[in-house]
């Protein structure tokens, strides 16, 4: 086939072309140029889409021998994760950038233009497997599997994508670069929101929805008990970085349980009152049959633990029953069902989680 392969400049993407150029694929290679001010370089593994990793990404073309290119969409990349990622944060939601950049940039913008182009699919280094069958399944670096992220994409984006990696640990693939001269090989990962270098999200956002005093009332008493500068700053379920002056009755910690922008509140209380056993998710994105009621495992936060659940389709909506108590899901996040299979599990579908219970 004649394919596009997506490199970010970090050793996953450059094994993955280099994979698919041993497969027999005809590969182009093409670096996502997604930051506005690409001149700083990262720090560690901190950052992205800098002018570092284009070079990278270009070296590392030029040894596989594929031709390259650099795709300016760092417009588009602003407005659909960036300003989403402020948006949702103004809203009271906790969003995940890197599953809104897959669904927008890598498998919308990105795979559109290929096909356009007359590619046949979208080579990218995403840790995640998609079998035979064509259904989306979880990599066998558990560590390091993103079926998570992915599980947004649609069944047509997902017959048109390629995921060489599924099958190798991140060791084999590091190994596996050293052994093709890539010079990648042992370049960090890069981890955190790419677009925010530094790490500190509540800078961030202060930067561009300014500081917002409110009150943190206390769930218990309904007595304010402390202040904040922007209730966007917090997600619920965060300990942390509370300013409470008024110690609670029990003399036990509080957490974060709710985030109301309307009032500009910030609502806490004690960790028992994270629990949820019930679960809203809107946009639905199904990749596998769904007939009814079914009983899987869902997981509502990258890299974080599965429960078994029972979930259906409603008007439009996943409602999911827990299996037992979740504690601290943020509106905002992803939920991801899962069928165990003894091949991998197998991604069903997602949501975006739009209410508890």
């Amino acid at each position: 086939m004649r394919v596009l392969a997506a490199m970010s400049g970090g050793v996953d993407s450059a094994v993955a072309a280099a994979r698919a150029v041993e497969a027999g694929h005809d590969v182009t290679g093409v670096h996502l140029a997604l930051a506005r001010n690409p001149q700083t370089y990262r720090t560690g593994a901190r950052g992205c889409c800098t002018l570092e990793d284009s070079r990278d990404a270009r070296r590392a073309a030029d040894v596989i021998g594929i031709p390259f290119y650099v795709w300016d969409m760092a417009e588009q990349f602003h407005e659909d994760v960036v300003d989403d990622f402020v948006a949702e944060y103004a809203a009271g939601r906790t969003p995940n950038p890197c599953l809104r950049c897959n669904e927008k940039i890598k498998f919308a913008a990105v795979l559109d233009r290929a096909v356009a182009l007359g590619f046949d699919a979208v080579v990218t280094g995403h840790h995640a497997r998609l079998g035979a069958d064509g259904l989306l399944r979880r990599s066998v670096d558990l560590a390091k599997d993103q079926s998570y992220v992915l599980a947004v994409l649609t069944r047509a984006q997902l017959d048109r994508a390629m995921f060489p990696l599924g099958s190798s640990t991140k060791a084999e693939v590091r190994a596996e670069a050293a052994e093709r001269g890539l010079a990648v090989a042992d370049k960090p990962d890069s981890h955190d929101i790419c677009f925010i270098a530094d790490g500190d999200t509540k800078r961030f956002l202060a930067e561009r929805l300014g500081q917002a005093p409110g009150d943190i009332v206390d769930a218990t008493t309904g007595a304010v008990v402390g202040r904040h500068e922007g209730a966007y700053a917090y997600t619920v379920g965060q300990r942390r970085g509370l300013d409470l002056r008024v110690s609670a009755p029990d003399r036990q910690p509080r957490y974060v349980l709710s985030i109301t922008p309307v009032t500009n509140t910030v609502t806490v209380g004690p960790v028992s009152a994270l629990d949820v056993t019930g679960v809203v998710g809107e946009r639905p994105v199904w990749t596998a049959p769904v007939d009814g009621a079914v009983a899987c495992e869902v997981q509502m936060r990258a890299h974080g633990e599965t429960l078994p659940a029972t979930v259906q389709l409603e008007e439009g909506r996943l409602v999911a029953a827990l299996g037992r108590a979740a504690r601290g899901i943020a509106t905002g996040q992803a939920i991801v069902c899962y069928e165990p299979s003894p091949d991998g599990d197998i991604v069903l579908g997602s949501a975006t989680i739009s209410h508890t219970s």
